[in-house]
């Protein structure tokens, strides 16, 4: 089972977000929030409460107990072949809105002739 803190810095690092940022979010230093994730303070309830608002993730999901819950994806856990969900992610982030806008009406299209 993960802990904890492997799990607040997995998330924080799947979404590219500085320490700093969240540390802001939770009104805390940056020192103290890395404290956290580096396991050198015991994580507050509160942080864990409000940690769980950001990610939009259950309190059981950041606590270990919810592995599989319904609002996480791995993303560096294998997609397509050799191909993580990161990969996929990123070389959309690289599209121009239009490009993107565009591959978002062909998925919607794909999905909708899946159906």
């Amino acid at each position: 089972m993960k802990e904890l803190r492997i799990i607040i810095r997995d998330l924080r690092e799947d979404r590219d977000l500085k320490q700093k940022t969240i540390a802001a979010y939770l009104s805390v230093s940056q020192q103290t929030y890395s404290n956290y994730e580096n396991g050198y303070r015991e994580i507050p309830l509160w942080v864990i409460l409000k940690l769980s608002e950001y990610y939009q993730v259950s309190t059981d999901y950041l606590l270990g107990i919810d592995a599989g819950h319904p609002d996480h994806t791995n993303l560096n856990g294998k997609y397509l072949g050799d191909i993580t969900l990161h990969d996929v992610v990123y070389d959309m982030q690289q599209l121009n809105p239009k490009n993107r806008h565009d591959l978002l009406r062909y998925i919607r299209f794909l999905k909708t002739e899946d159906s």
